[in-house]
């Protein structure tokens, strides 16, 4: 049961019968919150056993409203064929074929619970795709602002989807600019526009959770030494880590926590930096380019709760070039079959790293999140030389010129 919305810096409460955005007093990010002591009575681990494979098998700590679902979560945790002890969870076989379906089935599903009619968002790709998916399902309207590099699959799918698309000029902050611009229109509030940017309302953090509740299910209700995230705005990083406490909450697991890891690509690092640094907050990265488009976020708006997450499970926040991160794409494709996204293929950087340096130890499990297919990328992925020998040796795609980038944007 649902009971009301925390925010996650003054912990001031809010209704949840209505839209919510921010904290208005600090605009800190809001959660949402449950009595866990009642579901405890009612809502067993035992339970699930017979429940339809979805994130929805979870139902009694998401919010109650009719699902918009196209069979969205309980994806696959692969044992690795070339490390014991680590599993990959494959993200990729979602609908849209990344994570951003959990996020997004939820935050439209109460949009539509709330008779919102107009969804906007500004997205590097996968979010946008996950949008227009879950708006032509629920019957809404989706207006997506997509930096003009997008990988061509994201901006195919939401136009085949029937979503109203802007192509910016620019990185991600620049399309948060367009939708805040949009939020100062008279038609906003009267027309029954709403912001569904990362962070920006309660509910994709709801959908992203349920990978939590997936990993300690799929483990037998145990949980990992480490799990290892590629973070932009690190929703499913924050959607865990409060799975894991409503899970112990409900009696299911102990108090034991997973060492979270974030790795991000070495061309837009600010959380990485920020964690070297020592800071409880991230800086604005500048002139960020990586062809992992979802990194490319260079201000994470819930930057002070994921540096918080790192700190309270004993974690670290590493990068991977982008040479790392193409010839790690092709080495899981080959050795485990798994043809990733390049944020997902990240991690088997950052675990490769992590093992040389005796931060995991053989006999440590390890849960590694490839987010997304593959198949989204095939133009970015495509690496053949001018002779055509597919076998050549992944290039990077060259940066773009650089540029200086103002304001705050969110983890879109």
């Amino acid at each position: 049961m649902l009971t009301h919305l925390e925010c996650t810096r003054c912990g001031e409460h809010y209704p949840a019968d209505r839209p919510q955005s921010v904290c208005p007093k600090d605009a800190g990010i809001l959660y949402a919150r449950y009595d866990l002591a009642a579901i405890k009575q009612s809502f067993s681990s035992a339970r699930l056993a017979l429940r339809a494979p979805t994130m929805w098998r979870y139902d009694a700590v998401l919010p109650e409203a009719n699902p918009v679902s196209l069979g969205e979560g309980f994806t696959p945790m692969l044992p690795s064929r070339e490390y014991p002890n680590v599993y990959i969870k494959d993200e990729g076989l979602n609908p849209t074929g990344s994570f951003k379906a959990r996020g997004l089935s939820a935050a439209v599903t109460m949009a539509r619970h709330f008779g919102l009619k107009k969804l906007a968002i500004p997205s590097a790709g996968n979010a946008a795709g996950a949008l227009a998916a879950y708006s032509a399902a629920a019957g809404l309207e989706a207006h997506i602002f997509m930096p003009k590099d997008v990988p061509a699959a994201n901006r195919i799918e939401c136009d085949y989807y029937g979503a109203h698309v802007t192509l910016v000029e620019g990185l991600i902050s620049d399309c948060a600019k367009k939708v805040v611009e949009l939020k100062d229109s008279d038609s906003w509030k009267k027309d029954g526009w709403f912001d569904v940017s990362t962070t920006k309302e309660p509910y994709r953090v709801e959908g992203k959770k349920t990978m939590g509740y997936e990993v300690a299910e799929q483990l037998g209700w145990r949980l990992p030494q480490g799990i290892i995230y590629p973070t932009g705005g690190g929703v499913g990083l924050l959607g865990m880590w409060k799975a894991f406490e409503e899970i112990e909450a409900l009696g299911w697991i102990g108090p034991e926590r997973p060492k979270m890891i974030v790795v991000q690509s070495a061309g837009c690092a600010p959380v990485v930096k920020a964690w070297d640094e020592g800071k409880q907050s991230v800086e604005m990265w500048t002139n960020a380019a990586t062809l992992a488009s979802g990194l490319r976020v260079p201000k994470p708006y819930g930057d002070y709760l994921i540096l918080d997450i790192l700190k309270k499970s004993k974690g670290t926040a590493i990068s991977a070039t982008d040479e790392e991160i193409l010839e790690a794409t092709r080495h899981w494709s080959r050795v485990e079959g798994i043809f990733a996204a390049p944020e997902g293929a990240a991690c088997l950087v950052a675990y490769r790293k992590l093992r040389a340096n005796s931060f995991f130890k053989p006999e440590d499990t390890v849960v590694l999140f490839n987010t997304g297919t593959g198949l989204k990328y095939l133009d970015v992925l495509d690496t053949r030389v001018a002779s055509g020998d597919s076998l050549a040796k992944p290039v990077a795609p060259a940066k773009p010129a650089a540029r200086q980038i103002g304001g705050i944007i969110g983890p879109y």
